[in-house]
């Protein structure tokens, strides 16, 4: 691919990202962490892919609006990044949804405790604490099933793609 088809691709993603946090959706269902999972496949580079969800991250919230703790769920993302693209880079169909709950489960732990940290709304305790994620289950089931479901879509496509342009029997994914 050429840097021009490639660079293209990166802002049509980018583009994708950012509206898929704008249109009405459930909370917390996005495909900002299965992006962020398969980045290694998708872009080969773990530079490009902190740039694409970053950005995307980023101009949608200047769009929604800037929150407190935005921070720690670019942190969250970032360090799901970080686990994925230098420890977890063999990605299959077959452990694609280990992959997914195991992502999905980082960045709840992540976010939620520095909700528990920084808030006012639960007690500096261990019940505090417990509350905290107890009440985030909601949400973590949001972002659990568009994990995996974002994650799969993407990884067929890239598949398709990679055995149309490859002509290959088996993709190179």
């Amino acid at each position: 691919m050429n840097i021009i088809n490639k660079n293209s691709s990166i802002c049509f993603l980018i583009t994708l990202l950012v509206f898929s946090r704008l249109i009405p959706h459930p909370p917390n269902f996005t495909p900002i962490i299965s992006i962020v999972i398969l980045g290694g496949i998708l872009f080969h580079s773990f530079t490009v892919t902190m740039i694409v969800f970053l950005s995307s991250m980023f101009i949608s919230d200047l769009i929604i609006g800037i929150y407190s703790g935005m921070i720690f769920t670019y942190i969250a993302l970032i360090l799901i990044g970080l686990i994925y693209y230098f420890i977890f880079y063999k990605i299959t169909y077959k452990n694609l949804i280990f992959h997914s709950i195991f992502g999905s489960f980082i960045f709840y732990l992540v976010t939620n405790f520095f909700v528990w940290i920084y808030s006012d709304l639960y007690e500096k305790n261990i019940d505090g604490l417990i509350q905290c994620y107890f009440l985030a289950i909601p949400f973590f089931s949001n972002t659990l099933l568009s994990t995996i479901f974002f994650s799969f879509l993407t990884f067929a496509c890239v598949d398709k793609i990679n055995k149309y342009f490859y002509k290959k029997e088996k993709s190179i994914i």
